[in-house]
């Protein structure tokens, strides 16, 4: 079992494992230095379909707060996210996708599509084309206008096998119909405005 560190050694039954691939000449090894770590890149997923807080984050992801705080840090740190502050008192900041983390999309995208064709063949989300409303190709590319989609008009809808009533607001905003990148807004954010 692989056990989350904020440290540089994880560890699997008692034997050590190093954080990076230092004998690795490959840009494979590399990119896995930043995003290969447990958690990560469901961190990206979510920053990519607009979840910006660290509140919400741990609450979609139920992850360990100690491991979403060093997650964040490196992607940050990466130049993945980059943090900005949306309120002074109290201080509180948000994690906003950069180029370099729209970079990733075709690598989150291809591995979601792997694991419905080969794990869970489930249909939780569609992504379309916004202009056309056509669903995307596998490589991000809408079929009907034979282009590759930016981010900004991708269109993600809830599918089939969606939970249709889940327990935490960003799922629940997850529901809804919107482009990536756009912040989600939650039912309790609705609800102090």
């Amino acid at each position: 079992m692989i056990e989350p560190t904020a440290g540089k050694v994880a560890t699997v039954e008692g034997m050590a494992l190093g954080k990076d691939y230092a004998t690795q000449e490959c840009s494979i090894a590399r990119a896995l230095e930043i995003v290969g770590e447990r958690w990560t890149l469901l961190v990206i997923r979510d920053a990519l379909y607009g979840v910006r807080r660290y509140n919400d984050f741990l609450v979609h992801l139920g992850i360990p707060r100690a491991v979403l705080a060093a997650r964040l840090q490196s992607l940050t740190a990466a130049g993945i996210l980059e943090k900005r502050r949306y309120q002074e008192s109290p201080p509180r900041d948000e994690y906003v996708v950069t180029e370099r983390g729209m970079a990733l999309w075709p690598t989150v995208r291809s591995l979601g599509l792997w694991g419905r064709e080969h794990l869970a063949p489930s249909r939780l989300r569609y992504f379309r084309h916004a202009d056309c409303g056509t669903d995307l190709g596998p490589y991000g590319e809408c079929p009907a206008c034979g282009t590759i989609v930016p981010l900004k008009d991708v269109l993600m809808l809830p599918g089939p096998d969606l939970d249709p009533d889940p327990a935490d607001p960003v799922s629940r905003a997850l529901l809804r119909p919107k482009r990536l990148l756009q912040p989600i807004e939650t039912d309790q954010m609705a609800d102090r405005v």
